[in-house]
């Protein structure tokens, strides 16, 4: 009786990995069409006659780039590098932002700012006595909080302290709530995150509108470092954002990836366009605020 040998089975091709983007953008963006927005930015006023400008309040964790995503809106608005916010290039736990300051933005002409300011204060940081109070954040949400008030992590600003605001005006208080995260980051711990969504809880109890920023995403995806306008292409910037939306109870549609300018000497349009989206955002949701004062 013969016997008959069994022929090797064919090598298994390998399968490939999955790709780190989606065939299609899953968000619609009009790449290097900055124009109609940058106008919309320039032609914008507040129709309310007690406010002179929509105020945006920051907030996030330390080194999440809020210093540097008001210079990368300078930049924009100006046509040309500025630092109007000083940022600290060194990595560090502990917040660089000490004081309480208004950012403005001036326009062509001297003397002439668009009806826009940034507010940055301490970053939110883990542990007690460390980074701003949620307190005080209330307070600045409220218009409470003087200009150039030096934060106290250590306790609050209250009533009769030097640099409360007893008598704030529409004008002093906060239009948009803007919480910025890095999507470099590893994830936030859970007490850092508490204090956000304490934050949160309170501009919501205030009605205030609310929107986050996610920086420095060409550092977080090879394949938007490549190339930005991949930015609602890549699937790991896309879970990054979806995890926030989830974890602070943001809509994803009220989140807006950016790369603010940090080595760059010369503007660039990719960068120009995810800033100028999320900042057409801010002014609209705080128009929106102002006209119910």
């Amino acid at each position: 009786m013969g016997s008959s040998e069994s022929k090797p089975s064919p090598p298994k091709t390998p399968t490939p990995p999955p790709s780190p983007t989606f065939k299609q953008p899953w968000r619609e963006v009009s790449w290097r069409d900055n124009g109609r927005d940058l106008q919309y930015v320039k032609d914008y006023q507040p129709q309310n006659e007690d406010v002179k400008h929509v105020r945006v309040l920051l907030y996030g964790p330390v080194g999440a780039g809020k210093s540097s995503f008001i210079n990368s809106v300078s930049s924009v608005l100006k046509g040309r590098m500025t630092v109007p916010a000083e940022a600290s290039a060194i990595t560090s736990d502990q917040s660089h932002t000490k004081m309480y300051k208004t950012h403005k933005f001036q326009k062509e002409s001297r003397g002439n700012f668009y009806p826009l300011v940034f507010n940055d204060f301490m970053g939110v940081e883990d542990g007690t006595g460390r980074g701003v109070k949620v307190d005080d954040v209330k307070l600045a949400m409220k218009g409470h909080v003087m200009e150039n008030y030096k934060f106290n992590p250590l306790s609050s600003l209250s009533a009769g302290d030097a640099g409360y605001n007893p008598s704030p005006s529409p004008d002093d208080r906060v239009h948009v709530l803007v919480c910025v995260c890095s999507g470099n980051a590893s994830e936030i711990k859970d007490s850092v995150l508490q204090k956000m969504r304490d934050i949160r809880e309170a501009a919501s109890d205030l009605d205030i509108p609310q929107l986050a920023i996610v920086t420095k995403v060409d550092e977080a995806c090879s394949e938007t470092e490549n190339d930005l306008k991949n930015v609602y292409k890549s699937k790991y910037v896309k879970k990054k954002m979806s995890e926030l939306s989830s974890r602070l109870g943001i809509p994803l549609n009220c989140i807006f990836p950016v790369k603010n300018y940090s080595k760059e000497i010369a503007l660039n349009e990719d960068v120009d366009t995810l800033i100028l989206n999320a900042l057409r955002m801010i002014i609209d949701f705080g128009d929106d605020f102002i006209d119910k004062l």
